[in-house]
C-alpha cells in the first residue's frame, strides 16, 4: 500500500502524502491526447490511494524499451528528479513485467535505503485501491485472489531474499530458489482455497437472484465509469446510506435496495463496482460474480460524469465492458450525471439509444431525477403486470410453476378453480396466457406482448 502515514517528529503534525512520479509512453497506438487523458486518470488513482503526483514524465517512442520501458536517458533524468523532489514511488501507466520493474528500480537506486524509489504499474495501483476499499467478506476475498493471481508470475528471486541457500560459497551451497518454490506452492494453495470460498458465496448470491426473480420485482443495475455518481444516485432514490465520495472505486461491494415507484410498484436498484479503462482482465475475472449483477438485471442504468471532458470515451469503455459481460442487449438508460457542474460541452449519447432513454441530471441536487423515475416507471409497466389467473384444481402443477416464476400475492379456491393474483413479467404471462383471466374468466384476452411470448409452462 502507499505509505500515507509518514509523520514528522513533532506530535500533532499531519501525515504527509507519498510523493509520486507518473510515467507514460506516447506511441502510434497511444497518441499524446490519449496518453495525457490516461495520465490524468492515473493521477486520480494515485490521489485515491493517498499519494500526491509530483511530476509526469512521458516519452515518444515506437515501442517501449525492452528493459526499462522508457529509454535509458529518460530513466537517468527520472533518477535525478526523484532525488531532487523527494519522490519515493514511480507509477507506470502500462503493465510492467517483473524484469522491467527490477531494472527501473536498479536504475533509480541512489544507494541510500531512505531515498529508494519503488516502482509499480497501473494494475498494482488499482489492486492497492481495491484492497483499501473492500469492506464485505466477499470483496476482501475477491481482492486477495486478484492480488495473488497478479503476484504469482511476478515472484522472482531478488538476490538472496527468496533463497534458503546460495551456491558458490562454503557452507552456502544448496538447491537455490527453494524458498521461491515454497512460496509459489503456498500461494497456489491459498488461491484454491479462495476460489472455493468465493464459489460458495457465488452459490448463495445465485440463490438470492432466484428469489428476486420469483418475487417478480424488476431489477435495475446501475453501472458506469468509476466516480460517475452511481452511489449518489442510489442514495438519492432510496436513502441507502452507501459511501459516496469524490474518489475512484469508492464502492466495490454491490448494494441492492428496493425503490417504490410513483404507482406503488417496486423495483430493485443494484449499485455495482465502477469501470475504468484498461481494467486488468484478472480483476474482471475476480469480480465476475459482482459484475454479473448487470447480466441478470432487467434494465441497465448506464451512468457517466457529464462534467468530465473524457465523458464520451468513458461511455465507450462502459459499453465495451457491458458487451464483454454479455449485458449489452438489455434495455438501457443512458444517464449523464453532474450536470450541475460547469463543463465545456454536454457529451453526446450513443446514436443507438432512443432520445427517451437519455437523461441529463444531477444526483447530488436531484435536478432531472423525476424524469428518470418516470421513464423507469414506463419500462417497469412494460416489463411486469398484475394479473389474475384461473387454474383448474386438477392442474396444481401449474400453480407450483407459477410460484417459481412470479410473485403470487393471493390464492383462493372458487368452485373447481384456483384463482390467483400475481405479478408476472411478459414471458410468464405468455406462458400462462391460457389461464389469464383479466375479465374474470379463464382464457380471457391478453395484450400483444403476452400473445407474442412463446412457450408454455408444461414445457419446463
Amino acid at each position: 500500500m502507499l505509505e500515507t502515514e509518514k509523520t514528522e517528529e513533532f506530535f500533532g503534525d499531519k501525515p504527509t502524502k507519498e510523493r509520486v512520479a507518473l510515467l507514460g509512453l506516447i506511441t502510434p497506438d497511444n497518441p499524446p491526447e490519449a496518453c495525457e487523458a490516461s495520465l490524468d486518470e492515473l493521477e486520480r488513482l494515485v490521489e485515491t490511494a493517498g499519494g500526491e503526483a509530483v511530476i509526469r514524465m512521458t516519452q515518444t517512442r515506437k515501442t517501449p524499451d525492452g528493459s526499462t520501458f522508457l529509454g535509458r536517458g529518460k530513466i537517468r533524468e527520472l533518477a535525478d528528479l526523484c532525488r531532487n523532489e523527494g519522490i519515493t514511488l514511480a507509477v507506470c501507466d502500462s503493465e510492467l513485467s517483473p524484469s522491467k520493474i527490477r531494472n527501473i528500480e536498479d536504475a533509480l537506486d541512489s544507494g541510500d535505503p531512505e531515498t529508494s524509489v519503488r516502482v509499480i504499474d497501473r494494475s498494482m495501483l488499482i489492486l492497492d485501491i481495491f484492497a483499501l476499499h473492500a469492506l464485505s467478506a466477499e470483496g476482501k476475498l475477491q481482492v486477495e485472489l486478484a492480488q495473488l493471481k497478479y503476484t504469482v508470475p511476478r515472484l522472482i528471486g531478488q538476490g538472496t531474499a527468496l533463497s534458503r541457500q546460495q551456491g558458490g560459497s562454503i557452507a552456502m551451497r544448496g538447491p537455490g530458489e527453494t524458498k521461491l518454490e515454497t512460496d509459489r506452492r503456498h500461494i497456489r494453495r491459498r488461491m484454491v482455497q479462495l476460489e472455493e470460498e468465493l464459489a460458495l458465496l457465488d452459490r448463495r448470491r445465485e440463490t438470492q437472484r432466484r428469489q428476486r426473480e420469483r418475487s417478480g420485482i424488476c431489477k435495475v443495475a446501475i453501472v458506469g465509469y468509476t466516480n460517475a455518481g452511481k452511489s449518489t444516485l442510489l442514495n438519492r432514490l432510496t436513502a441507502a446510506g452507501v459511501l459516496s465520495e469524490d474518489k475512484l472505486f469508492a464502492t466495490l461491494d454491490p448494494t441492492a435496495r428496493r425503490f417504490l415507484l410513483p404507482d406503488g410498484s417496486e423495483l430493485l436498484l443494484v449499485d455495482t463496482v465502477g469501470f475504468i479503462r484498461n481494467l486488468p482482465h484478472h480483476l474482471i475475472r475476480a469480480f465476475r460474480s459482482t459484475l454479473d449483477e448487470a447480466v441478470y438485471a432487467d434494465i441497465i442504468l448506464m451512468m457517466t460524469d457529464a462534467s468530465d471532458r473524457e465523458a464520451e470515451n468513458q461511455l465507450e469503455v462502459t459499453q465495451e465492458l457491458l458487451e464483454e459481460l454479455g449485458a449489452a442487449d438489455k434495455p438501457t438508460l443512458c444517464v449523464f450525471n453532474k450536470c450541475d457542474r460547469e463543463a465545456e460541452a454536454l457529451p453526446h449519447p450513443p446514436a443507438s439509444l432512443p432520445k427517451e432513454n437519455v437523461f441529463y441530471l444531477s444526483a447530488m441536487t436531484g435536478e432531472g431525477v423525476p424524469e428518470l423515475v418516470g421513464r423507469l416507471q414506463e419500462l417497469v409497466n412494460e416489463k411486469t403486470a398484475r394479473v389474475t389467473l384461473t387454474i383448474p384444481l386438477t392442474r396444481q402443477d401449474l400453480v407450483a410453476k407459477l410460484y417459481r416464476s412470479a410473485k403470487v400475492e393471493s390464492l383462493t379456491v372458487e368452485g373447481e378453480n384456483t384463482v390467483i393474483e400475481a405479478i408476472c413479467d411478459s414471458k410468464t404471462r405468455g406462458r400462462f396466457r391460457e389461464w389469464l383471466a383479466p375479465s374474470g374468466g379463464p382464457g380471457g384476452e391478453t395484450d400483444e406482448t403476452d400473445e407474442e411470448s412463446d412457450g408454455n409452462p408444461d414445457e419446463e
